[in-house]
């Protein structure tokens, strides 16, 4: 058992400390900006709770992070009141945020200089995956570090891999989003022409699901997509800050990312239409508006 802090208890967040002490056994205390949602979470799962970001990391082994962009990571780490400051000698601090990799670095950095570990570890799988305890986690840091978190790190996740030093599991992540984009749209057409065509969509990805065509997304969203209800998981607000920062960091490494910038505004058409909170697979309804 580890004694482990855990900041930000939003959708992803709240099941994942969760299972850092339902499935993990160690001793959680949580931070969350609304701290009613930090007593709620310590009630139902035994855990204690924290005032800031500081008390929660005070004397911890492993601190967690779960926030919504670079600027949220900053405040909850180097900001006043933050985790950085109460952190000790030799623990380490694991970011699930999906940010830039710029602030990974900048962070890894930060927390060396005071004498403990940072790793940036970007998570996939959504809302169901943070629920089953079944995330794929993309970790950037030392290789020493990794192998101390990563026992701690499986109480949620279903694969752990360590992709490289500092930035790494954000620059894995971005290549998730970037593939992602890609599957959802071609999706999206595809249900699109079928239904245009008068073919049972059910029927259709019943034959195609089993070949080359097949996918996680065609397999879980096909059938919501079909019946045009698009709340089930990562939302298209989320979607374009991620696709954000992988357009930001193809301009810095001059990668070429011309399907990702398409979707991303075609996810702009999504908001526009009231489709902020839908989930990812709502690229059909703007083919269907």
């Amino acid at each position: 058992m580890a004694t482990v802090a855990f900041i930000g208890l939003g959708v992803m967040g709240y099941p994942m400390a969760g299972h850092l002490k339902s499935r993990g056994g160690h001793d959680v205390t949580v931070f969350n900006r609304n701290n009613a949602k930090a007593e709620k979470w310590a009630d139902a799962f035994g855990g204690s709770h924290a005032p800031t970001p500081a008390a929660a990391a005070e004397g911890k082994d492993f601190v967690f992070s779960c926030v919504g962009n670079d600027d949220d990571l900053r405040s909850v780490t180097i900001g006043e009141n933050g985790a950085f400051h109460g952190m000790k000698q030799g623990a380490i601090f694991i970011d699930n945020t999906t940010a830039s990799a710029e602030v990974a670095r900048e962070l890894d950095a930060e927390a060396r200089k005071r004498g403990f570990h940072f790793l940036d570890a970007p998570v996939s799988g959504g809302q169901a995956g943070a629920e089953n305890g079944a995330l794929t986690v993309m970790v950037g840091g030392e290789a020493d570090a990794f192998e101390q978190a990563k026992p701690v790190i499986e109480s949620f996740a279903k694969m752990v891999g360590l992709m490289g030093s500092a930035g790494a599991g954000q620059l894995t992540k971005m290549i998730n989003q970037i593939c992602i984009a890609g599957l959802v749209q071609g999706l999206a057409e595809g249900i699109h022409f079928g239904k245009k065509a008068g073919l049972d969509i059910e029927k259709v990805i019943e034959v195609i699901s089993k070949g080359a065509a097949g996918s996680w997304q065609m397999e879980n969203r096909h059938k919501t997509m079909n019946a045009g209800t698009y709340d089930f998981g990562f939302a298209v607000d989320w979607m374009r800050k991620d696709l954000g920062i992988c357009l930001a960091e193809a301009e810095r490494n001059k990668a070429k990312l011309p399907v990702t910038a398409l979707v991303d505004q075609f996810y702009k058409d999504v908001q526009e239409i009231g489709g902020s909170r839908w989930d990812t697979s709502s690229l059909l309804a703007r083919l269907e508006k």
